[in-house]
């Protein structure tokens, strides 16, 4: 999507600071606001991680929204400040923490002068019953306004996009069952909104001329239930759903079942559903009156999502996405989403271009380092089912471009002594990635080598499971005779000089 620049532009000298930068929203705004010239702070707890994902230009500052001193230095020459922050993964008292975050925000703000607050929250009538989530929500807002500088409150419904919650929700539920048991708030209706929408109105909330508090409820072109989102995804993918509603499901119950068979664990899950079972729907005009956005529907808003996931994750590092805490570990592998990852790495005593050189030459008449026998049978199979098998080699032993294939393979990502993606061309219920990177921590040199399945329904993931015990033994026997070749090549090419 191509973002709008308002009308207006602020002095180049004024910052723009994001908080939240390491989040789902601040994550895809932070290169928005780079690409259209803003000067840019973001404010981090974890600050490290940024570093590799913003440009030269933009400003990080360590803190934590808990630490008033922090954010009153994150603040100094700031004119417009984003709060994206949010405590739903909590374990204690997320409204507590909300209302904490909020006012040492707000109180921040006022006293380095910032000229306007831009907050996303969630949609839900206020003059209604809340869940906790949503009350919490508005009421930060509240809070930011007591401040007395201007907000503009965004008020949100369900946000549908690659690697959004709410998406990855619907994902792995239709993705993993065929029959779905699902309770009331399944058919509660709500506006559903794009990612992309939703990012163009934060950017168009930077230069409104009114200098005043607004609320401003954003939603998407349709209003849908959960279970209608759920059915058009099934669409879209070729999927046959049966959802049947029962009245007995309550949220705690529901949470733990979506904690079994999504990436969403328990906790955050509970409160999920206490906000699913309120209707989330646009009931006024003012987005129209302010903002130039005509949002899109859900039919575009999935189809634009599967279609950003494939790009994303072309172009994105697996191991970067890493939460900080670490992968979640379960038997067959690393859960990422709905996706199932066996990731390996090893340090290597070589330089990036020595490291890389087994794998640039991966495949075709080297072979794939271990098992060879059974890659051939695995090929064998594949073309008895109507699949390209292994025959296909290899254009050339040493280089490769995008788009080359190697055996059952094809080249999706190439970047010379630092990545390859492979995508599979094989027969299975699903899609599959092998991915080899090299990077560097300090004087070593990593390998990380990374097979990916996105399994569609319950077939593909027995099929997975079923293969994981020697996908285990074959992945872990690729990635370490790699590593073996690199040490004995480097250890003949160190001897050779050594003779010379």
């Amino acid at each position: 999507m191509d973002f709008i620049m308002p009308t207006n532009t602020l002095n180049k000298n004024d910052q723009v600071l994001v908080t939240g930068a390491t989040g789902y929203i601040g994550g895809r705004l932070v290169p928005i606001l780079e690409d259209l010239g803003y000067s840019v702070r973001c404010f981090a707890r974890n600050s490290e991680s940024l570093e590799s994902k913003v440009s030269e230009n933009t400003e990080i500052i360590a803190g934590d929204m808990l630490n008033a001193e922090s954010i009153s230095r994150a603040m100094k020459g700031v004119h417009t400040a984003f709060y994206l922050v949010h405590s739903m993964g909590s374990a204690k008292s997320f409204m507590d923490l909300e209302k904490e975050c909020a006012s040492n925000f707000a109180s921040a703000a006022k006293s380095a002068g910032v000229r306007r607050i831009i907050y996303l929250g969630g949609l839900g009538e206020s003059s209604k019953k809340l869940s906790p989530h949503l009350l919490s929500r508005q009421e930060v807002g509240a809070i930011l306004r007591e401040s007395e500088v201007p907000v503009i409150e965004l008020r949100a419904s369900v946000i549908i996009g690659s690697g959004s919650l709410s998406f990855e929700l619907v994902r792995s539920l239709v993705e993993r069952l065929p029959v779905m048991i699902t309770p009331r708030w399944v058919s509660t209706p709500s506006q559903p909104i794009s990612i992309d929408d939703v990012l163009q109105y934060l950017i168009e909330s930077i230069e409104l001329p009114n200098y005043e508090d607004i609320i401003v409820e954003i939603g998407g072109a349709e209003i849908m239930s959960y279970g209608q989102i759920m059915q058009e995804y099934a669409r879209q993918r070729g999927l046959k759903r049966l959802m049947m509603a029962v009245p007995v499901l309550t949220p705690r119950l529901s949470s733990l079942w979506l904690g079994l068979v999504t990436p969403v664990y328990a906790r955050i899950g509970r409160k999920l559903i206490d906000s699913m079972r309120y209707p989330s729907i646009v009931n006024n005009t003012t987005a129209l009156n302010y903002f130039h956005v005509r949002p899109s529907g859900v039919t575009d808003a999935i189809s634009k999502a599967l279609s950003d996931e494939d790009k994303d994750f072309a172009e994105t590092r697996w191991s970067d996405a890493q939460s900080s805490s670490g992968p979640i570990k379960h038997w067959g592998g690393v859960r990422f989403g709905p996706r199932l990852l066996d990731m390996r790495s090893i340090s290597v005593p070589a330089c990036r271009q020595e490291a890389f050189t087994p794998i640039q030459c991966i495949g075709g008449r080297q072979g794939w380092y271990y098992g060879n026998w059974l890659w051939q049978i695995r090929g064998f199979l594949d073309l008895l089912v109507g699949g390209v098998g292994i025959r296909r080699g290899r254009k050339h032993p040493e280089f490769i471009n995008v788009g080359d294939t190697i055996d059952w393979w094809r080249v999706e990502a190439y970047e010379p002594f630092e990545r390859l993606l492979l995508i599979a061309e094989m027969k299975v219920p699903g899609r599959a990635w092998l991915e080899f990177q090299i990077s560097e921590k300090g004087n070593q040199t990593i390998l990380t080598q990374t097979a990916i399945f996105d399994p569609v329904g319950v077939g593909g993931l027995l099929y997975w499971y079923a293969l994981y015990p020697l996908h285990n033994i074959v992945f872990a026997g690729m990635i370490n005779n790699i590593g073996r070749y690199i040490r004995e090549h480097t250890q003949a090419d160190t001897q050779q000089q050594e003779g010379l």
